[in-house]
């Protein structure tokens, strides 16, 4: 029904953003979107459950321009960059009109207070319900049970996890079998820019393919690992597998 890329391994697919979403919240099984960028991928090289979480995903969206150039570089093909924060944006207008539930799961107490606020204002007809969880890098079985306890509870049509990867991948991986929702989605920076603790760029350097630059120049610290070895290897990749493909 959608089409998708086979790159590095990996099946991303190829459709809008729109469709994506409208089909995972009328499907009768739950649906799981994640997205990948080149630091994703390469983070997967050496976590091999992270790996899986991502392959497991029934949407695997390209959210990252090198993950785009990679599709033209590869198969020859046009793959349209799809960012977190489309999913979210789409699915919150969609469940508006609906009267949809949407679980937040992630961020600060303090994030999720700005989520509540913008929510009322944005979307006045979506019941929302949020969970700071412990900030450590793993949680326990006990956690991760009063996770799904508490979603279950609610049984939202939607559920969104904002704890960056890997750990939000995983998370999604481990309870996805067990929660009452339509759709589960692992959005990272997303909490926060609704949020506006953390500005997004504009629509100008986004459709510039320097979205990077920008947040990196908001964030240099946490985000210099990612653009400048993780974006360098993940080309050493691509154009190994765009030279194995041609002597093919």
């Amino acid at each position: 029904m959608f089409k998708k890329e086979r790159i590095l391994g990996f099946e991303i697919v190829n459709a809008n953003v729109e469709e994506i979403v409208q089909f995972a919240l009328v499907t009768k099984n739950i649906t799981v979107i994640n997205t990948i960028n080149p630091h994703s991928y390469i983070v997967s090289k050496s976590d091999s459950f992270f790996r899986q979480s991502l392959i497991d995903s029934d949407f695997l969206i390209p959210d990252g321009s090198g993950i785009c150039l990679a599709s033209k570089l590869i198969n020859g093909r046009k793959l349209k960059k799809i960012a977190g924060y489309d999913v979210f944006f789409n699915a919150m207008k969609q469940l508006n009109m609906s009267d949809g539930k949407v679980y937040f799961l992630g961020s600060s107490e303090l994030v999720l207070e700005k989520i509540k606020c913008n929510m009322y204002n944005d979307f006045p007809n979506i019941l929302i319900k949020t969970l700071s969880p412990p900030f450590k890098s793993t949680f326990s079985v006990n956690e991760i049970n009063d996770f799904v306890e508490d979603i279950n509870k609610f049984s939202p049509d939607a559920v969104f996890v904002g704890l960056t990867a890997p750990k939000q991948e995983k998370l999604i991986h481990e309870i996805k079998k067990r929660i009452n929702t339509k759709l589960i989605s692992g959005v990272g920076a997303v909490f926060d820019f609704y949020a506006g603790t953390i500005t997004r760029p504009s629509q100008l350097w986004i459709d510039l393919h320097l979205e990077w630059l920008i947040r990196f120049l908001g964030e240099p610290k946490r985000l210099w690992r990612r653009n400048f070895i993780s974006t360098p290897l993940f080309l050493i990749d691509v154009t190994k597998e765009k030279i194995i493909k041609n002597i093919k």
